[in-house]
C-alpha cells in the first residue's frame, strides 16, 4: 500500500522549537518498511491516485486555505483514498461548533458561546454575565497556532472592539471564560487508536496565557495524571470512533478534566515525550493497514 503522509508548506511559526516530529516519525515509519512518502496537500503536481492512503499529520495552514482543504477532501474521497483521520471525522472536527455536540452529549467542556459570522459584538457586559466572570478568551471556530486569539474585559474592550467586529464579518467566533487554571497548564492526552498513550503538560511563560511554544510556552512530560485518563478516553470513545490518532486538550478544574479542544486533524503529537510513544503509533497504524 503506497501511503501519502500529507503535510504543508513550511511556515516557521508552527515549527517546533525542540523536535521536527514530522521528519522523525516519517522516517520511523520508513525504517519499518512502509511505502510512505511526504506530500504537500495543496501541491498541484501531486498525483494523488498514486495513493490508497492518506495521513493527516500536519496540514497546519487548512484554516488559513478553508475552501481549497474542503475541495481537496472532496477530491480524495472521489478517488477512494483512504483517509485518517476519517472523513467524516475531520469535516465535524474543522469547526468549534463541534463542541456544542460534545457538550450536549453530558461530557464536561469549557464553557462556550458563538458569535455568528456577520454578527456584530456590542453587549460586552451581557457576555461577561452569562459566564459569571469579569475576563473572556475569544477566537475563531476555524483557527490554528491562536491565531486572532484575544483577552477581552471591561477595560480593553473599547480598544479591541472594531477589529473584533470587522473580523465577524469574515468568520464565526468561539467565546469562552478566561478560566484560572491555564496558569497551571494545559494538560493533552494522547490517543492512538483509541488507545492511551501519553500525555504532557503545556505551561505557559509567565504574564502569558497561550502555551505555544512560539509564545514562550513550555512542555513538560507527565506521569501523574492517571487519575484523569478514564476521563479522556470519554471524548476518545464517544467523537473518535474509527481515528488513528486523537489529542484531548483540557483543563483540570475542581479536579475534573474539563475538554478545550479535540484535536482530530493536525496535532502535534509530542512522540518525544514517551518513549514508546512511536512504536505506539506504527502499532495503531498497522491495524489500519490490515483492515
Amino acid at each position: 500500500m503506497k501511503i501519502a503522509y500529507v503535510s504543508y508548506h513550511i511556515q516557521e511559526i508552527y515549527t517546533s522549537t525542540t523536535e521536527d516530529e514530522e521528519f522523525t516519525l516519517l522516517n520511523f515509519l520508513l525504517d519499518k518498511g512502509l511505502s510512505i512518502e511526504r506530500v504537500i496537500w495543496n501541491d498541484p503536481l501531486v498525483k494523488w491516485e498514486n495513493y490508497q492512503l492518506a495521513i493527516l499529520k500536519s496540514p497546519w495552514d487548512y484554516t488559513e486555505h478553508l475552501t481549497d482543504f474542503q475541495n481537496w477532501l472532496h477530491q480524495l474521497e472521489s478517488l477512494g483514498i483512504q483517509l485518517l483521520n476519517p472523513y467524516e471525522r475531520v469535516r465535524w472536527n474543522m469547526d468549534k461548533h463541534y463542541l456544542k455536540e460534545i457538550t450536549d452529549s453530558g461530557l464536561p467542556v469549557i464553557p462556550s458561546s458563538y458569535l455568528e459570522k456577520g454578527s456584530v459584538l456590542t453587549d460586552l457586559q451581557a457576555l461577561l454575565s452569562s459566564f459569571n466572570v469579569d475576563k473572556l478568551i475569544i477566537k475563531p471556530c476555524v483557527s490554528a497556532g491562536a491565531r486572532n486569539t484575544f483577552i477581552l474585559n471591561a477595560a480593553n474592550f473599547s480598544e479591541k472592539q472594531e477589529l473584533i467586529n470587522s473580523l465577524l464579518q469574515q468568520e464565526a467566533f468561539i467565546v469562552q471564560p478566561f478560566m484560572k487554571e491555564v496558569f497551571e497548564g494545559e494538560w493533552s492526552f494522547l490517543f492512538f487508536n483509541g488507545k492511551y498513550s501519553h500525555c504532557l503538560l503545556k505551561v505557559p511563560k509567565d504574564g502569558e496565557f497561550r502555551v505555544q511554544h512560539y509564545y514562550g510556552g513550555s512542555v513538560n512530560a507527565a506521569q501523574t495524571a492517571d487519575k484523569y485518563i478514564p476521563e479522556a478516553q470519554a471524548y476518545v470513545t464517544q467523537f473518535a470512533e474509527g481515528c488513528l490518532y486523537a489529542r484531548v486538550d483540557g483543563l483540570i478544574v475542581n479536579d475534573q478534566l474539563n475538554l478545550m479542544e479535540l484535536e482530530l486533524i493536525e496535532p502535534y503529537l509530542f512522540l518525544s515525550t514517551q518513549p514508546e510513544s512511536f512504536i505506539n503509533y506504527y502499532q495503531a497504524l498497522s491495524a489500519h493497514l490490515r483492515d
